[in-house]
């Protein structure tokens, strides 16, 4: 199993939306912010090379959108996926999955882009099979009005159309060496998936614990339908995660990529971050 960080685009959104409840006062003495309350995200997506199958996790924020919608994120350091993806030596044709945490749009946005008519929806990876949780497509077919702006049918519905995109109905063995997990804090049906590497667990932590910043329990965005359930879903895997010293990998976490657990007084926390080609 090898293991690739795929990041075609940084954005920035919200201070106050990424950390709820928590002040300003607080978080900003730990992550920067603008003069307009705006920190740095990454869209950091994950490949893993099992030999057999090459499986992307999540997809960034595509360039299906307008640029006038665009520039309320601050994309920077745009590359887009397909380079991202070229960067590391792989081509789309080698993606044979691709696993979709969840369907808002900063997760699944490169999942599907426009053909040269600017008009017809094409897969991004065409040898690839698409995956999200039976309980997320429903959410995103039917969505709550907390969630409606966040999706984008063009983003996906393609995929069920040409009937690339499968269900996963609960926690499963993906195949060997990946586990899925369903959270529903965030949203209804996210899936975490737990990696076997190198003799350790690897977490893509998606927007389930988003970065660093967000492993202390009251930490939960704005963005959480259930904020309540996310904290005891991630109450009951911290515990579990720094018992077995799963490393924590960050989508969102502009400044770190990778953390192990420590207990501390204040209770459990985020060690010194570190880079997957440092283990």
């Amino acid at each position: 199993m090898q293991l690739f960080p795929v990041v075609p685009e940084n954005f920035k959104m919200d201070g106050g939306a990424c950390f709820g409840v928590v002040p300003k006062a607080i978080w900003s003495k730990h992550v920067p912010c603008d003069e307009n309350n705006m920190v740095n995200l990454s869209s950091r997506c994950l490949l893993a090379d099992t030999g057999d199958r090459r499986i992307l996790i999540d997809t960034g924020l595509g360039n299906k959108q307008s640029e006038k919608y665009y520039s309320f994120y601050y994309l920077f350091d745009r590359i887009g996926l397909e380079k991202a993806i070229e960067k590391i030596g792989y081509s789309p044709n080698d993606i044979t999955d691709v696993i979709l945490t969840h369907l808002h749009f900063d997760h699944v946005g490169g999942a599907v882009k426009y053909a040269e008519d600017g008009v017809s929806p094409q897969a991004v990876f065409p040898n690839a099979t698409y995956y999200c949780s039976k309980a997320q497509w429903d959410t995103a077919n039917n969505p709550n009005p907390r969630e409606k702006a966040s999706y984008f049918p063009e983003n996906y519905m393609s995929l069920f159309e040409e009937g690339r995109l499968e269900f996963i109905y609960e926690d499963t063995a993906f195949c060997k060496g990946v586990d899925l997990e369903i959270k529903n804090g965030h949203t209804l049906g996210q899936m975490i998936p737990i990696i076997s590497w190198k003799g350790k667990k690897v977490v893509f932590t998606a927007d389930f614990i988003a970065s660093v910043m967000n492993i202390p329990l009251a930490y939960v965005p704005s963005f959480d339908i259930d904020p309540v359930k996310s904290m005891q879903e991630k109450e009951e895997f911290l515990n579990r995660a720094y018992e077995q010293q799963y490393i924590l990998f960050f989508e969102h976490d502009y400044y770190n990529e990778c953390v192990l657990l420590e207990k501390t007084e204040k209770g459990i926390r985020g060690g010194n971050p570190f880079a997957l080609n440092q283990v």
